[in-house]
């Protein structure tokens, strides 16, 4: 039997009857073609699954009803921050969407000095609410009831810098010529900052701007990877050694 989580940006209770937001409605009658009385699962963010059940249903609105709230225990022990390189078109979604399911709990999209993608002030605003919503999609599919948090995009540099940006004492960056491999970190790991460089890697000024922020290079093995793939295998990784895979 399949079971339907549909995302909500709002609060919700035991008993609660009201209106699903447009994309929610719309994913469920249109697409799925869900009838009055067919049960989904809701879910906001705060770590509960709200099972309900639709009680109207027209062309493009559902009107549903909370029936009861279940705590959710899919978020990993270990805590990970992907900073990722801005990478070109569908790859930038892809990373989103696979670290979402692979538990990461921040994703910090960064403008280096290989990067390919120039976003000014609108078309950032408008990757980050595409970025969310692509996160928000992953959660549905893959059970978890705690969204991860996306920053808005921002030069490598300016967010090194940042007063308050707080980061995680294990801090690694994916480099080729790193010798570190992901079994060698300590053993006692639960927290960690993972930064993959975009299309080209990291250059010189990103790893000078590195340098006295206390990173250290990781290596993944003897085959380079894609942007796109690295930064979703070193979480694989770090999840399988440290985290609940």
């Amino acid at each position: 039997m399949r079971r339907i989580r549909l995302y909500v940006d709002a609060p919700l209770q035991t008993g609660q009857l009201f209106e699903l937001p447009q994309r929610a409605a719309e994913h469920a009658v249109r697409v799925l073609r869900l009838r009055e009385g067919d049960g989904v699962v809701l879910f906001n963010g705060d770590g509960h699954d709200y099972n309900a059940v639709l009680t109207d249903v027209g062309k493009r609105h559902g009107t549903v009803q909370v029936v009861e709230a279940d705590r959710v225990a899919s978020e990993s022990p270990l805590t990970l921050t992907l900073a990722q390189g801005v990478a070109r078109g569908e790859k930038m979604d892809l990373i989103v969407q696979k670290a979402t399911e692979l538990g990461v709990t921040r994703i910090v999209p960064l403008l280096t000095e290989r990067s390919e993608v120039k976003l000014d002030a609108a078309r950032a605003d408008k990757r980050l609410a595409h970025w969310l919503a692509v996160a928000a999609s992953a959660c549905e599919q893959c059970g978890r009831a705690v969204l991860p948090q996306i920053d808005a995009p921002m030069a490598l540099d300016h967010w090194l810098r940042e007063p308050s940006n707080t980061l995680p004492t294990t801090r690694l960056a994916l480099l080729p010529v790193a010798t570190l491999r992901p079994r060698e970190l300590d053993s006692s790991l639960h927290e960690a900052l993972l930064l993959v460089g975009p299309e080209g890697g990291l250059g010189e000024r990103d790893l000078a701007a590195l340098q006295p922020h206390g990173f250290e290079g990781l290596n993944l093995g003897p085959r380079i990877l894609r942007t796109e793939s690295a930064g979703l295998a070193a979480l694989a990784a770090l999840q399988t050694l440290y985290g609940d895979m």
